[in-house]
């Protein structure tokens, strides 16, 4: 079967979701106004690029971390799980338990691209999805994610003031239900395939 005859479109909203969840782009808005307001420039295409370089890096390298650590996709699935939980559980209580603290470094590498963008829990639940969906899907789904995040930088300001507060903290909250839901989903199919092996 060729990638081409494995897209499938539930897999990539899926897949999309997810990253769209946890990358929180709207729910990083304000940190970019920050950013913004210390004089600092952030550029939308380095910022977006060098973000999709890291994904694709640990990515495609997943494979070969497995074999390194003797684990198989079904377990770290399962590990990514708790990662997503975690991060769900902050989106919806509001409160910092992964995410680390922006530093004062260049702006669209750090902390825009790593670790706003591609961070440690986006990195993760990349690799997890593997465990449940095709490649082609992933993929498709993270592309849409990094042009989303370049039109949201590219064009904060006007974002910012059409959207309003209360309504980038609604969507925010709404996400991290989403995203909670789907962790449970993914810890429940993973943990099966741990307990009961297909033969």
């Amino acid at each position: 079967m060729t990638m081409f005859h494995q897209i499938n479109f539930i897999e990539i909203f899926s897949s999309f979701i997810v990253m769209f969840a946890i990358i929180d782009i709207l729910g990083s808005i304000p940190i970019f106004m920050s950013i913004k307001e210390k004089n600092q420039d952030i550029k939308a295409a380095q910022a977006c690029l060098t973000a999709l370089g890291l994904f694709l890096l640990f990515f495609f390298a997943g494979d070969a971390l497995f074999r390194l650590f003797g684990i198989d996709a079904a377990s770290f699935a399962v590990a990514g799980a708790f990662v997503l939980f975690i991060l769900a559980v902050e989106m919806v209580l509001g409160r910092d338990i992964i995410k680390n603290e922006p530093n004062s470094g260049g702006a669209s590498i750090v902390p825009v691209a790593f670790p706003l963008i591609a961070g440690p829990g986006a990195i993760t639940a990349l690799l997890s999805l593997r465990a449940d969906y095709a490649v082609v899907n992933i993929l498709l789904g993270l592309l849409l994610n990094i042009i989303l995040d370049y039109i949201v930088i590219r064009y904060l300001d006007r974002i910012q003031k059409l959207l309003g507060s209360n309504l980038i903290f609604i969507i925010r909250k709404f996400f991290g239900v989403i995203l909670l839901a789907m962790a449970i989903n993914m810890f429940v199919n993973n943990i099966l395939v741990i307990i009961h092996p297909v033969p």
